[in-house]
């Protein structure tokens, strides 16, 4: 035996909620303002981490053009000086501790580029010390202007 179809005509009609039910729920309007309130704090996190970045490549830039008014050793190791605290800045101090071959590997991770291990940048790991006539000043100031020019933090 097969049930019996019903008729279409029997079936109720599409209508509006009551008066008396609300239909917006507190749960829904909690959920909204809490996805408002997170999405204000992740732009807010990164317009100061933006803000972070250009401080620290003009603060970097400020200072590389002073050393460069100074004589060839001294500007070196203002340079040195530098490039230490904008990887304690950038990486923390661990990092900044770093010496010789892992620091010019340091160096170029922070900046992401081969300056240091195998450019002119060698100077700031293990050839600081060498008489300035070693090393091709313009190339490590044309060099270090372009790398400290793409800080982002």
């Amino acid at each position: 035996m097969t049930a019996p179809t019903p008729d279409l005509s029997t079936l109720r009609g599409l209508h509006l909620p009551t008066a008396g039910t609300s239909a917006v729920q507190p749960e829904m309007v909690a959920a909204l303002a809490l996805g408002f309130g997170l999405a204000l704090l992740v732009g807010l996190i990164r317009i100061v981490r933006a803000r972070r970045g250009a401080s620290v490549r003009r603060a970097a830039l400020r200072e590389l053009a002073l050393a460069g008014n100074l004589e060839p050793q001294a500007r070196r190791v203002a340079q040195a000086r530098l490039l230490r605290r904008v990887v304690r800045t950038l990486k923390g101090e661990e990092a900044a501790r770093t010496r010789g071959s892992d620091w010019a590997a340091t160096l170029d991770t922070t900046f992401a580029t081969d300056f240091f291990r195998s450019g002119p940048g060698r100077v700031f790991a293990d050839d600081l010390y060498r008489r300035p006539e070693a090393t091709d000043p313009a190339a490590i100031d044309v060099g270090l202007g372009r790398l400290l020019s793409q800080i982002r933090a």
